[in-house]
């Protein structure tokens, strides 16, 4: 299963990390290549994204099903391909290192199945961590813009 983490360390308490985090419309719009997302429910929502895969863009549309909200150090979620045959998982978890400061990590895990199963997965060993290090990045300068909106 291609997967990918990443941490980022913040000049940021844990309450402002959850106060953003815990809102699918603060972060669905930093995935990179986002085109739109449609909140379905508190914890269901659909996406659409372009990937760049090698000399390929293509639109993605997936599921995106929040199953664990945990005040204030984590949201799970699981992936479901709606244009495409694939499935994952992923994750926003908070450490409070002080009382200042936040370790934010991301994580994601997606599988292509199907006759182009593994020529997808393939590409998504690259794409997958890829992703998960620039929408992680883009979650934490949103969050430091927000609480730093003069820096």
């Amino acid at each position: 299963m291609p997967s990918g983490v990443y941490s980022i360390d913040l000049n940021v308490p844990i309450e402002k990390v959850w106060s953003f985090v815990r809102f699918i419309n603060n972060w669905a719009p930093l995935v990179p290549g986002y085109i739109e997302h449609e909140i379905i429910s508190n914890t269901e929502s659909t996406w659409a994204f372009q990937g760049e895969f090698g000399f390929i863009k293509k639109t993605i549309e997936m599921k995106v099903e929040i199953t664990r909200w945990e005040e204030p150090v984590r949201v799970n979620f699981d992936l479901t391909g709606l244009s495409d045959n694939f499935a994952g998982n992923g994750y926003f978890k908070a450490e409070k290192l002080n009382g200042t400061s936040t370790r934010m990590t991301g994580c994601l895990n997606i599988t292509a199945y199907g006759i182009k199963g593994p020529m997808a997965n393939s590409i998504l060993k690259n794409f997958v961590p890829q992703t998960t290090e620039e929408l992680t990045t883009a979650v934490a300068n949103k969050i430091l813009e927000i609480q730093n909106p003069s820096a």
